[in-house]
């Protein structure tokens, strides 16, 4: 049972996974203002031009405020998101290890500045003798 949680935490929490997650929330918070935008200012524009409804001062009004209550919805969603999954990202990483770098490769020669294989014992650039290496 271990390992099946194991594995599925594994799978959960994969990057595509995750990332397929908040582009569907996302998604559906941002229909929100699409919607809102809709039917609070496309909508009325083409019932005014086209003479199918009458709007009262207090409706037209409204129309505005809708349109940024959704806006601030969507902000709040996208920003709760973004706090998750900080917080599961810090949860993954939680118990690894930073890789430590990797040993150097190469030198710079001290009398040419070029750069040197580290195990050179004459710069290829400027022949000079390179200094023994300190252990």
């Amino acid at each position: 049972m271990k390992k099946f949680l194991e594995e599925f935490k594994a799978f959960a929490l994969r990057g595509n996974v995750m990332d397929m997650a908040v582009g569907v929330i996302i998604g559906g918070a941002f229909s929100g203002i699409v919607t809102s935008l809709t039917d609070n200012f496309i909508n009325p524009i083409l019932n005014f031009c086209t003479g199918s409804a009458t709007y009262t001062l207090e409706q037209i009004k409204g129309f505005g405020s809708n349109f940024i209550s959704a806006v601030i919805n969507f902000i709040i969603m996208a920003f709760i998101l973004f706090c998750l999954m900080k917080a599961i990202n810090k949860l993954t990483h939680l118990g690894q290890k930073p890789k430590e770098p990797a040993a150097p490769t190469t030198k710079i020669c001290p009398f040419c500045k070029n750069e040197i294989p580290i195990d050179a014992t004459r710069c290829g650039f400027c022949t000079s003798e390179q200094p023994a290496a300190e252990e």
